[in-house]
C-alpha cells in the first residue's frame, strides 16, 4: 500500500494516489463523501467551510463500481480558487495580486518562518499552502478507500472526541456507543460536556482565540500478528503513531493506557492472559491498547491524539515581519476556531490507511477475495 498527495490549499486541486488495493474491491463513493462532508463539521469551524462542500472525483483505477489493481486516483476541486487563480495558478500568475498576497508577517506556530527559510522564499504562501490542514481533504478521501478494504475483514474503525481546550469527558465508551459521535455538535459523547465545550469554543471565537484538544480512535475486528517484533520499522504502534503526527497540529499520540504506564506498578498495567476453548486466548483488560512487542493482540486497538490550538489566531500573536525584521502581529488568515471534531475523522482515516499497509504486507493478495480467504485462516 502506498499513499502519495499532492495540491495546495488555494490551488486548483487536491490529489491522491493510492497503490495496492486488490481488484473486485467494491467502492462506495457515498461513503467517501459523507467522510468529507464529516470532516468539515463540527462546532467551531470557519468560512472556508462554507465555499467547498468537498466532493471527490475518482478519475482512475475503478471501472463499474470496482477497483481494477492498478493505482486509484482521487481529486477534490478547490472552489476558492476561482477567487485566486491570478496568484496561484501554475502559469504567469499576476505580480501585484501576488504582491498584494504575500505573506511576510509569520505566524507562531506554524510553518511560515521555517519553511521560507529553508526553502529560501520570499513569500510564506510558498510554505503555507501545502502546510495548511486543507491537505487532509484529501487524506480523508483516500481513508475512505482503506476503510472499505478493511470492512471486508470484518475490521472497523470510530472514534469520539474527549477534551477541548482542557473540557474533559472522563468517561468509558463501547466501541458501540462511540458510533454516536458523528451525531453530535462536537464530536463529544457526554451532553452536558459538550454544552460547558461549545462555551468554551464560543467565549475563545469572540477573543480572536482558538482550541485544541484530544480525540480517542479506536479499532475492532483486527486480528492479531498484524506488525511485527521483529525490526523497528515494522512494529504497528510506530507505524500507527508515525502517520497521526503527520497530521497537522498533532503534538502527541499515545497507545492504551499511554502515560498513565510511568506512573504505575507492574500489576496495574500488563494485561493478563486467559485461555478459553471457545474465546481461545483472552484478556479481560486492555492497558496495552491493542497492541504488544509491535504487533496486534486481537484486543480493540486504542489510541489517543492531541491536537495543538490551531495556530491561525485573529488577533494575531507576537512575531517578526521577515522582509523588514520589525516586530508586528502575526498575519490572519481565514481559520477555524476548533477543528477537533475534524481531527477525529482525519484520524480515523490515517489509522486505516496503516492498517490497510500492515494487512497487505502480510496477505498480499490480487484480489480482495484472496485477502479475506487469508485472513479468515488466521486463528
Amino acid at each position: 500500500m502506498k499513499l502519495t498527495t499532492a495540491g495546495e490549499s488555494h490551488g486548483k486541486a487536491l490529489v491522491a494516489i493510492v497503490e495496492g488495493l486488490p481488484a473486485h474491491l467494491r467502492i462506495d463513493e457515498e461513503q467517501i463523501n459523507t467522510e468529507l462532508a464529516l470532516r468539515q463539521s463540527g462546532y467551531g469551524r470557519g468560512g472556508r467551510q462554507k465555499i467547498e462542500r468537498d466532493k471527490a472525483e475518482i478519475l482512475t483505477g475503478v471501472r463499474n463500481g470496482e477497483t481494477l489493481g492498478s493505482p486509484v486516483t482521487l481529486c477534490i476541486y478547490n472552489k476558492d480558487f476561482a477567487n485566486w487563480e491570478s496568484c496561484m495558478g501554475s502559469g504567469v500568475c499576476d505580480e501585484g495580486v501576488m504582491a498584494q498576497k504575500r505573506l511576510t508577517k509569520v505566524r507562531p506556530g506554524h510553518a511560515d518562518l521555517t519553511g521560507v527559510l529553508k526553502f529560501d522564499q520570499i513569500d510564506a504562501r510558498n510554505v503555507l499552502e501545502r502546510a495548511s490542514a486543507r491537505e487532509t481533504a484529501i487524506r480523508v478521501a483516500a481513508g475512505s478507500l482503506y476503510k472499505q478494504y478493511l470492512a471486508q475483514l470484518g475490521v472497523e474503525i470510530g472514534g469520539y472526541v474527549k477534551e477541548i481546550c482542557g473540557i474533559v469527558d472522563e468517561n468509558t465508551y463501547t466501541f458501540e456507543q462511540i458510533r454516536l459521535s458523528k451525531t453530535t455538535q462536537t464530536g463529544m459523547l457526554d451532553s452536558q460536556t459538550e454544552t460547558r465545550a461549545i462555551e468554551k469554543i464560543s467565549a475563545l471565537k469572540t477573543e480572536g482565540d482558538t482550541a485544541g484538544g484530544v480525540v480517542e480512535i479506536r479499532v475492532k475486528g483486527l486480528k492479531s500478528g498484524f506488525g511485527s517484533v521483529m525490526t523497528y520499522a515494522e512494529k504497528l504502534d510506530a507505524q500507527l503513531a508515525q502517520g497521526l503526527m503527520s497530521i497537522q497540529a498533532v503534538k502527541g499520540v499515545s497507545v492504551g493506557a499511554g502515560f498513565a504506564v510511568g506512573k504505575k506498578s507492574g500489576k496495574d498495567i500488563h494485561d493478563e492472559i486467559f485461555y478459553d476453548e471457545k474465546k481461545g486466548y483472552y484478556r479481560t483488560t486492555n492497558r496495552a491498547g491493542g497492541i504488544e512487542g509491535g504487533m496486534s493482540n486481537g484486543e480493540e486497538i486504542i489510541l489517543s491524539v492531541a491536537m495543538k490550538p490551531i495556530p491561525t489566531l485573529m488577533k494575531g500573536l507576537q512575531t517578526v515581519d521577515y522582509t523588514t525584521k520589525q516586530q508586528t502581529v502575526a498575519a490572519a488568515e481565514r481559520s477555524d476556531v476548533c477543528a477537533v471534531f475534524a481531527l477525529e475523522i482525519i484520524a480515523e482515516a490515517v489509522v486505516a490507511q496503516v492498517l490497510a499497509s500492515a494487512v497487505k504486507a502480510r496477505l498480499g493478495g490480487d484480489t480482495i477475495e484472496q485477502v479475506q480467504a487469508r485472513y479468515n485462516e488466521l486463528p
